[in-house]
């Protein structure tokens, strides 16, 4: 079976692929590590940068970053600022009757809640942050807690050393690390599981682009180097 869908990857990308002249532009946030970040050299890193990398190789196509706020960045790819979203964005309903996805290049991972260390925050009727615009931002003002946005994952998180809110709910990947390296964080046990994965996020009027990127993530998916980056980078389940 793997064999088989390996083997309509490739035809896939042999079909129509455009020469390695087209240029598209990948926005990302470069503010959400371990999926995207800004390295020391000032260029975006991570995850996603590598995962893009290979799948442009892959298409032939000649692909340049953009970073963009992640609170405007469905706005400015409808606006053809750029050409894709690779930002960890989770494929959602709601988003998806704006922009198109691709398949998912991860599973749906659970969202973590990060806390100050030996505090016992109310998840039901507590104060809790949560980047603008996410799917942890939406399942927070549904279940009767009260939610503050802010605009950058870091604030969230400078919200909670400052008292403004009693936990954050993020990507376990991205406050993990952090809980780890901070004393005066923890994570809390309760997760919750949201959204259908994470997708590359293309215009509705780019079928062409987005099939080509689907076969690049099923080539990848069939032959394991998606799982490898996936484990390189412990971004969570792999396929």
């Amino acid at each position: 079976m793997k064999k088989l869908i390996l083997g309509t990857a490739i035809l896939a990308l042999s079909a129509g692929i455009a020469s390695a002249s087209e240029v598209v532009r990948m926005g990302t946030e470069g503010a959400y590590p371990p999926y995207n970040f800004i390295n020391d050299a000032g260029e975006v890193d991570g995850f996603e940068r590598e995962l893009g990398d290979e799948l442009c190789k892959r298409a032939r196509l000649t692909c340049e970053w953009v970073t963009n706020e992640w609170d405007s960045i469905i706005p400015n790819l409808v606006s053809a600022n750029y050409d894709t979203i690779i930002a960890g964005m989770s494929i959602t309903k709601e988003r998806d009757e704006v922009i198109d996805f691709t398949q998912n290049y991860t599973q749906p991972d659970p969202s973590g809640y990060l806390a100050l260390t030996g505090s016992d925050p109310d998840l039901k009727g507590g104060i809790i942050a949560a980047q603008t615009g996410t799917i942890q931002a939406a399942h927070i003002a549904s279940s009767g807690a009260t939610l503050v946005e802010f605009a950058t994952p870091d604030e969230t998180i400078a919200a909670v050393r400052n008292g403004e809110a009693d936990a954050v709910l993020a990507d376990d990947a991205y406050l993990r690390p952090i809980a780890e390296e901070n004393d005066d964080l923890e994570m809390l046990k309760k997760t919750e599981l949201l959204g259908g994965g994470v997708g590359m996020g293309l215009r509705e009027s780019d079928r062409d682009l987005r099939a080509k990127f689907d076969a690049a993530i099923a080539s990848m998916k069939a032959d394991g180097s998606l799982n490898k980056l996936i484990m390189k980078w412990e971004i969570g389940p792999g396929f």
